[in-house]
């Protein structure tokens, strides 16, 4: 195999899939060194910034930079051609030996960088998937998204609520309903509750002291909260990139600044800092009203579930996140949630539509 000196990928990468890739791992393979430069138009809604570092996650190994190239693309356009490789030379500023692509541009953007043409599965057999393919219908292309790129479009929903309201019983059967449906839900994630293991951890640590020790002995600090944020939102992101297209989550960092109300009687402005890193797609707020209040040894505030309650409704309410209460029996709220996250899966995922391409103009 013959060994190049600098190699150069270029792509839009909106978003990279596993052609892509394979596109950079057969390039590295074949390279000293290999620069891999994205090129994103204003026009389109994934950021360079977000693809740019999905494609240094991907490729460690691999100098990549971004470009913004806002002129269309014209095949058969000289100066357009110009423009374009202005853009280029620019974020590639020094000799390449050789341009790895797949597309049928790929023997004009090699000569212009006076380079060699490497073409790497042109007919796409190894990784029947293309970018329009993933942004028309990221769920069927699932499996060719990398981890990255699944925690960026990952459905997030999150069940919230005061003690003893049935958070983590919606949250366990909502990701046991769709792992139900097969295929690629089979992979649906559910994200625990840290705030309670830490609370566990916490309550056996008072009696290892003492053991009389109950729940009422054991007492938080304003600085505990940003940790348990920290660590829920962790765990989340853990889960988001290797799961199906949503993700069900017991509680999330929103919820934690609530919670920090409940035991401290006021607000943690870093909580709200951690909470407002990530909006989540949807929030199901479990009632109180059809809930009888059950003691589980950490839980000891039955008559604050209803300021509870309003606090979350007012929280989000003020916050604009899309949220829906559920009440009733067990049957019931699952089936209302099914319906509202199956809403949500409907209204599919949205891309902005690239800078036109004319790349066909002999055969029109």
């Amino acid at each position: 195999m013959r060994r190049f000196g600098h190699g150069l990928v270029l792509g839009k990468f909106y978003p990279p899939h596993a052609g892509h890739h394979h596109l950079v791992r057969t390039a590295q393979d074949q390279c000293e060194r290999l620069t891999v430069l994205v090129c994103a138009a204003s026009v389109e809604s994934v950021p360079l910034a977000d693809r740019v570092a999905w494609m240094r996650e991907a490729h460690p190994g691999a100098e990549v930079v971004g470009a913004v190239d806002d002129i269309p693309v014209d095949l058969y356009d000289p100066a357009v051609w110009e423009a374009h490789m202005a853009v280029f030379r620019g974020a590639v500023p020094g000799r390449v030996d050789a341009v790895f692509t797949s597309e049928e541009y790929g023997g004009e953007l090699a000569r212009r960088f006076g380079a060699e043409e490497v073409l790497v599965d042109r007919e796409r057999t190894l990784f029947p998937v293309s970018g329009t393919a993933v942004r028309a219908d990221p769920v069927a292309a699932w499996e060719f998204l990398g981890p990255a790129v699944r925690a960026a479009l990952t459905r997030r929903i999150v069940v919230l609520g005061a003690e003893s309201t049935g958070t983590t019983t919606l949250s366990r059967a909502l990701a046991g309903h769709y792992r139900s449906r097969g295929g690629v839900w089979a992979k649906t994630g559910w994200v625990a509750e840290y705030g309670r293991r830490y609370s566990e951890e916490k309550l056996a640590a008072a009696r290892a002291a003492n053991p009389a020790a109950s729940w009422p002995d054991v007492s938080f600090t304003s600085e505990e909260f940003p940790v348990i944020a920290r660590r829920q939102d962790a765990d989340e992101e853990r889960a988001a990139r290797l799961g199906s297209p949503v993700l069900f989550c017991d509680t999330d960092s929103f919820a934690t600044g609530i919670w920090h109300e409940r035991y401290m009687d006021g607000r943690n402005a870093e909580v709200e800092r951690i909470a407002a890193g990530r909006l989540r797609d949807l929030y199901l707020l479990t009632d109180h009203a059809d809930v009888p209040f059950e003691d589980d040894g950490l839980r000891d505030g039955p008559q604050l579930r209803p300021w509870m309650t309003g606090r979350f409704r007012e929280e989000l309410e003020r916050t604009g996140r899309r949220f829906l209460v559920v009440a009733g029996d067990r049957e019931a709220r699952l089936a209302r949630a099914v319906a509202a996250v199956d809403e949500l899966l409907g209204e599919g995922w949205h891309f902005a539509d690239p800078l036109p391409e004319n790349v066909r103009a002999e055969a029109s």
